[in-house]
């Protein structure tokens, strides 16, 4: 009976060990070059490489676009080749917000006319970019006009009021948001104010410009009350409009790019270590915690993952299951739960142009705190 029990525990145990084997991951085959700018120059993109390349290990290729990429297009075009002439690399993930990347991407796709292609943005001509790139993917920055608006009313928003200066008023895209915002903003019985700051992009920098907002937003708050959403256009307004909403608690539905590391470090004085500093779960937490602690519970909102972060991952992630074969259909209804799974919200893709397949917008879910 001894022997028998023993010869049973042998049997068991080598069963395990070749369960083990027979059933542990297959080691992938191939690599995914991942493109970004430098820490620097772009801290969501490079972050989002580097998280890719921790879940990944050994998977991912990271390189990084020169700091002064318009100077050194060539540089950079050399660079992307680099990926496409390795042959264990089978996708090229490009995030950097650039143009003249364009004629990198159709360099390989003439020498590896099966290598992947996504970009998350790079910012050619639509037209030309679909026809080489697999999968084309940025933000909604016109349809923002629509969902700010939206957002701020259902926060409690009975006026908005929009920050800009005139050298960004004379970029379209910048211009047809904020016709949408007044548009989007009649049509909810919300009314809409557009100011003009002083131009950073000529004089004396941003320093008159955040003076300027530093002592108009009380003025407006005092006029219209705090059911006022602030909205302004350019990056280092969003540190004095956050500062100011803790103050006087008026609502600030999304900055011009919605992350939680926009305005919101700056103004709560929030102490992020580089451990952290990739995630947002805890540092939205922190944020909730010092919006509670200035009685601003509800009054403040933004993107939980920044889409440069996010774009690197998803994007890696789509391109791993068309190497796979698990995926060959990148219409919305594919695309739509792999984002979820990644950004934890909701995305919303939409088409850039109607009779474009492959060239998605996206507007993410929002985080009120």
């Amino acid at each position: 009976m001894i022997k028998k029990l023993f010869l049973m525990s042998v049997i068991t145990t080598v069963v395990s060990l070749f369960s083990g084997f027979c059933f542990a991951a297959p080691v992938k085959d191939y690599r995914i070059g991942i493109v970004t700018p430098t820490l620097s120059a772009s801290e969501d993109e490079f972050r989002g490489a580097v998280r890719v390349a921790k879940k990944y290990p050994g998977m991912i290729k990271h390189i990084s676009l020169p700091e002064n990429f318009q100077e050194e297009q060539e540089t950079a075009i050399t660079q992307i080749l680099s990926l496409g002439d390795q042959k264990d690399i089978k996708a090229i993930v490009i995030c950097a917000g650039f143009s003249g990347i364009l004629p990198a991407i159709q360099k390989v796709k003439a020498r590896r006319p099966d290598m992947i292609v996504i970009t998350a943005p790079i910012w050619d001509d639509p037209d030309m970019m679909a026809k080489y790139i697999d999968l084309c993917l940025d933000t909604d920055w016109i349809k923002r006009g629509i969902t700010i608006p939206e957002k701020a009313q259902r926060m409690g928003a009975k006026t908005f009021i929009h920050y800009s200066f005139p050298t960004h008023m004379a970029k379209e895209v910048l211009a047809k948001r904020r016709d949408i915002m007044k548009e989007t903003c009649e049509r909810l019985g919300v009314k809409f104010l557009a100011l003009n700051t002083p131009d950073p992009k000529t004089g004396a920098g941003s320093t008159p410009m955040l003076q300027f907002l530093q002592e108009d937003i009380p003025r407006q708050i005092a006029k219209y009350g705090r059911d006022t959403c602030i909205f302004g256009t350019n990056c280092p307004m969003q540190d004095v409009i956050i500062a100011k909403a803790l103050e006087l608690k008026f609502i600030m539905a999304e900055q011009c790019c919605p992350t939680p590391t926009q305005g919101y470090p700056a103004a709560m004085e929030l102490e992020i270590s580089e451990q952290d500093a990739g995630d947002f779960d805890k540092i939205n937490t922190m944020i909730r915690r010092k919006a509670a602690e200035a009685g601003c519970t509800g009054r403040l909102s933004t993107w939980p993952v920044p889409v440069g972060y996010f774009f690197p991952e998803f994007s890696t992630e789509v391109a791993m299951k068309l190497i796979e074969g698990e995926l060959t259909d990148i219409g919305i209804s594919s695309l739509s739960p792999m984002a979820k799974e990644v950004a934890g919200v909701d995305v919303y893709f939409e088409k850039m142009k109607p009779d474009l397949n492959n060239y998605y917008l996206i507007i993410m879910d929002s985080i009120i705190y």
